[in-house]
C-alpha cells in the first residue's frame, strides 16, 4: 500500500494516482508531482575553454607621406632641436638651421618643409594685397594663413616625436614636389 502525500489516504500498489485527491503517487522522474514539473537530474556541464590562439597585432597601415625610415635615428636624435627652429622662427630658422646643420638629411627635410610653408605665406600675401579691393579674397586668406600656422603646430610636434611627415596642405600642391 502507498500513502497520498497530499490526503494521507491509503491507496493500491499499483495506484498511479489517489483515489480521493487524484494526487499522482509514484511519479516517474521528469513527470508532473504535485501540480509542478521537476526536471530530471542533470550532470553539471564542464567547461571547455577555446583553445589559444596567438595574439597577433594587426599590422600598422602605411603612410605614403612619412618619410621617418629614411633617416638615421642618429641624426634624428642629434638634429631634433635645430629641426624644430624653422618652424618657430620662419625664414630666421630656416637659415639657422642651414648653417648649423647643413649635413643633417632630417634637419634638411624640415627645412624644405618649413620653406615650403613660408613660400606660400609669401604667395598669400602677394595675392592678398593685389586683390585687396575685394572682400573674399582677404577673407580666404587669413583662413589659409591660419590653417597654416595650425599645420605648422603639427609639423612641429612631429619633430618633437622625431618623425618625418609631409605637411598636409604643401604636400597637394604640385609645384611644391
Amino acid at each position: 500500500m502507498s500513502i497520498c502525500s497530499k490526503c494521507g489516504n491509503q491507496c493500491p500498489d499499483q495506484a498511479v494516482f489517489c483515489n480521493v485527491c487524484g494526487t499522482p503517487l509514484a511519479a516517474p522522474q521528469g513527470a508532473p508531482v504535485n501540480n509542478t514539473y521537476q526536471a530530471p537530474p542533470q550532470e553539471t556541464p564542464v567547461y571547455q575553454a577555446p583553445p589559444q590562439q596567438q595574439y597577433q597585432p594587426a599590422a600598422p597601415a602605411y603612410d605614403p607621406y612619412d618619410h621617418t625610415a629614411d633617416f638615421d635615428a642618429k641624426d634624428i636624435s642629434d638634429n631634433k632641436v635645430i629641426a624644430m627652429a624653422p618652424y618657430l622662427l620662419g625664414w630666421v630658422g630656416i637659415i639657422v638651421a642651414l648653417l648649423a646643420a647643413a649635413e643633417s638629411k632630417y634637419a634638411g627635410f624640415h627645412m624644405r618643409q618649413a620653406l615650403k610653408f613660408s613660400i606660400l605665406n609669401v604667395l598669400v600675401t602677394i595675392c592678398t594685397v593685389v586683390l585687396c579691393w575685394t572682400i573674399i579674397v582677404p577673407i580666404a586668406a587669413g583662413v589659409l594663413n591660419i590653417a597654416l600656422f595650425v599645420i605648422k603646430i603639427i609639423c612641429f610636434f612631429d619633430v618633437c616625436k622625431g618623425k618625418a611627415k609631409d605637411a598636409a596642405i604643401i604636400r597637394s600642391i604640385p609645384f611644391f614636389k
